[in-house]
């Protein structure tokens, strides 16, 4: 009877480790998710206020089509992206249109100073602000995630069960470039 115990305790207990383990990669998975949920909350929120943008900018500057044109496609191609890498890319792309619009605001005094564009772009740099939380917390998860798919014994079971790594959410190189080099300011 002793033997048959001391026989079933290690195996219950391997048991038990398995499953905590594999429960663990489903909590971390379900994390990055949800952390991926809350970008796309903030990505659908400021794709609702690009038309209101665009049409304010257009009564002002409507000769400036391909800006226009390049924020609206961006803008069709987040909300039609479905999976993380396709929405990450074209989050990128409409931060950029966005960008060019900024610049091309920059030659049109009056609609600076229109109350319904300062609104819009003030909308728009808040939702930025948490995208940019929601960023971080989602790389955290991913970076998370990702170490313990690749840490021992975890990468058994992770193996097993078909736990990759993921990616984080990347800038790109052209705007992480454009991030680290000090602004240049001319008088």
């Amino acid at each position: 009877m002793l033997g048959l115990i001391l026989l079933l305790v290690p195996i219950a207990l391997i048991i038990f480790w398995f499953i905590g383990i594999y429960n663990s990669l489903i909590g971390l998975r379900n994390r990055r998710e949800q952390a991926f949920s809350d970008i796309d909350v903030q990505l659908r929120q400021r794709s609702d206020l690009i038309p209101q943008l665009v049409e304010t900018v257009k009564g002002y500057a409507g000769h400036e089509s391909k800006t226009l044109t390049d924020v609206i496609a961006a803008r069709n191609s987040v909300l039609s992206a479905q999976s993380i890498d396709e929405k990450i890319k074209s989050d990128s792309q409409l931060t950029s249109a966005l960008q060019g619009l900024r610049l091309t605001v920059e030659a049109y005094p009056d609609l600076k100073a229109n109350q319904n564009f300062l609104h819009l772009q003030q909308e728009i740099s808040d939702i930025e602000n948490k995208l940019a939380a929601a960023r971080r917390f989602f790389n955290a998860a991913t970076k998370e995630y990702n170490t313990s798919v690749e840490s021992f014994p975890n990468n058994i079971i992770a193996g097993r069960y078909n736990f990759k790594k993921e990616s984080m959410y990347d800038l790109g190189t052209e705007k992480r470039k454009t991030m680290e080099e000090p602004p240049v300011i001319k008088f």
